[in-house]
């Protein structure tokens, strides 16, 4: 799942720490793709209340996209898409599997910002509100070092709102391109970005009657 999908299973939480942790696991990949960091598998090295939330946000993270990715609802609907988008990717580097998988996440995202499920500025307050000292020690903890790279992406994530322009089914093409640009270069031409576009869009429109169901059923898993 994507940031604010993530965000949706803790948007009521008061802890700033809780909620950083639940989107940091693709803020550090974001910032750089060569980070793999396990702090699930570390957690005695924690010992105070910031680190500890923030380590409780990453195992939810875990836990959501672990039932995420192993759902019916995750199945059928990249399937789906994948047969739909497939056509318009026979002469691409892109995979149309890959391309399904993020397609879906991301309608996930717009879905709950544009039903009003999740407010975008809120995630970015409990950003904003987050320790820095406690986030650098955390990091440093699982072995990252320029702590400076990864604060200047994270200061850039926030001053972006970036995550507000999944408001419009039209910018979904975009955000997918950017993605795949951190993996091929010149990965969609315009043709195949027009194509995916009106296709992509249909799609959403039809998953809106029953994307809070995968939502609903994460959270009665992860909160017995």
């Amino acid at each position: 799942m994507n940031f604010l999908s993530h965000f949706y299973f803790d948007r009521h939480s008061e802890d700033p720490h809780l909620v950083l942790g639940t989107v940091l696991p693709d803020l550090v990949k974001n910032a750089r793709k060569d980070w793999n960091i396990h702090p699930e598998k570390k957690a005695e090295l924690f010992t105070t209340d910031i680190e500890n939330s923030i380590l409780y946000g990453w195992k939810r993270h875990l836990a959501v996209d672990r039932h995420f990715h192993n759902s019916a609802f995750f199945f059928e609907h990249t399937r789906a898409i994948r047969a739909r988008i497939a056509p318009y990717l026979e002469d691409s580097i892109v995979r149309p599997s890959f391309l399904a998988h993020i397609s879906l996440e991301l309608m996930l995202d717009s879905s709950l910002l544009t039903q009003n499920h999740v407010v975008a500025e809120d995630l970015y307050q409990h950003l904003r509100q987050s320790d820095r000292l406690g986030m650098n020690k955390f990091l440093e903890l699982n072995n990252i070092n320029d702590t400076d790279h990864f604060f200047k992406f994270f200061d850039k994530f926030i001053e972006s709102n970036y995550l507000n322009s999944y408001r419009e089914s039209h910018n979904l093409v975009y955000a997918l391109n950017r993605i795949c640009m951190r993996i091929w270069k010149d990965p969609l031409t315009e043709n195949e970005m027009h194509n995916l576009s009106k296709t992509l869009s249909e799609y959403h429109e039809a998953l809106q009657e029953n994307y809070i169901e995968i939502f609903d059923e994460i959270s009665l898993a992860i909160n017995p």
